[in-house]
């Protein structure tokens, strides 16, 4: 049984390793490489002598020499012995190899000893690879985003399918559309609007937030339990089914083409879930630390800034993150309430410059680009 436990598991590792090295070659096919083909055989028997020499060898070796060593002679094989490619693939290889090894570490002949350990190697490694495959599906788009940015006008008549970048040209005109998003369409006013609407609806929103979602947590109240349960049913509505009302009624009020507007209806589309979200964790919290700011003669306002905010500065940064994504990302309000090119936001610039027939394809990728580096930045930050 400990034998056919290591044979199958020793198969899914090489066939995992495979679709790593897989991915890594059609990214490399992109960039103009010419890879003769995948070489599934070697691959896979070369994955199933690391995977089973390293159930061999354990902890007799520290496990980041184990990874260097077989990382650079799968990589000599790889990338010179089969066929000489450029060093930038081979770095590729050798950090594919050094991750693979770094997850099939742990297995050892004694874990194969236990039951229905086969099994659990196969939903493991099946998991590993559904979370790189969608991160490819997820990536690949942006990836092709920002390589069209870098392109020029004639590069993408004569070919549109190169996704590759051509390093050797001046980085005046490697950038050039940045530049002339910048100059021309003034793409930096479109950056400060939408930052000015993002952080404003997350201030805004947990302004409000953060007491309410407190109240509905600790506080006894008439209603309570219909609004702790309902609070999410503005969902339920099409945002479609709200924006005409929404026009009709900022019209009127001379909120269109307004920050301001912006800022009412997307603090009304997100409070509800901010709400929702800090409630749950404001109920994790122990009452006994509030109780004790009370004798201590502490007032609601300062049990919620001196335990409850600082106590909850996890999920508050998850619920800021949220909104932020939000209101950086929404199209739909700011294509019905926004006409005047002075107040667009970056979502509705990049609306505006794909209407004009005229724009070249790698201005709109370059603005793409610049709107989803915020939310990325952000994302790591947090």
């Amino acid at each position: 049984m400990k034998i056919k436990s290591i044979i199958i598991y020793c198969s899914i590792s090489s066939l995992f390793l495979f679709s790593l090295t897989s991915i890594w070659k059609i990214l490399a096919t992109l960039q103009g490489l010419n890879i003769d083909n995948f070489n599934f055989q070697t691959t896979f028997f070369l994955g199933f002598i690391i995977s089973f020499i390293y159930l061999i060898i354990g902890s007799k070796i520290n496990d980041k020499i184990k990874s260097f060593i077989f990382a650079i002679i799968f990589t000599f094989i790889e990338g010179y012995l089969i066929q000489s490619l450029p060093i930038w693939y081979n770095v590729g290889i050798f950090l594919i190899l050094y991750f693979f090894t770094s997850k099939i570490k742990k297995y050892n002949i004694k874990y194969f000893n236990e039951e229905y350990s086969s099994q659990l190697v196969f939903f493991e490694f099946l998991t590993l690879f559904g979370i790189v495959l969608f991160s490819f599906v997820i990536l690949f788009p942006f990836y092709m985003m920002l390589v069209t940015s870098f392109k020029t006008q004639i590069a993408l008549l004569v070919n549109p399918l190169d996704f590759s970048i051509d390093f050797n040209q001046d980085l005046k005109d490697l950038f050039k559309s940045y530049f002339v998003i910048f100059k021309t369409y003034k793409f930096g006013k479109f950056i400060l609007t939408s930052s000015i609407v993002s952080i404003g609806t997350v201030i805004i929103t947990l302004i409000f937030a953060i007491p309410a979602a407190y109240a509905v947590a600790r506080l006894n109240f008439f209603g309570k339990t219909f609004l702790s349960t309902s609070i999410l049913i503005i969902y339920m509505f099409p945002a479609i089914v709200l924006v005409i009302p929404l026009y009709t009624v900022f019209s009127q009020l001379g909120l269109r083409n307004s920050i301001e507007g912006l800022l009412i209806v997307y603090t009304a589309t997100t409070l509800p879930v901010a709400i929702y979200m800090l409630q749950g964790y404001f109920k994790s919290i122990p009452k006994e630390l509030e109780e004790a700011a009370i004798l201590d003669r502490q007032n609601w306002f300062g049990i919620i800034f001196k335990i409850i905010i600082p106590l909850s500065l996890p999920a508050i940064s998850s619920v800021a993150l949220y909104v932020f994504m939000i209101a950086w990302n929404e199209f739909l309000f700011s294509l019905m309430f926004l006409d005047n090119p002075n107040s667009f936001t970056l979502s509705r610039a990049i609306q505006y410059l794909s209407g004009d027939a005229e724009t070249p394809r790698q201005y709109l990728m370059a603005g793409s680009v610049i709107v989803t580096l915020p939310v990325l930045f952000y994302i790591c930050l947090f």
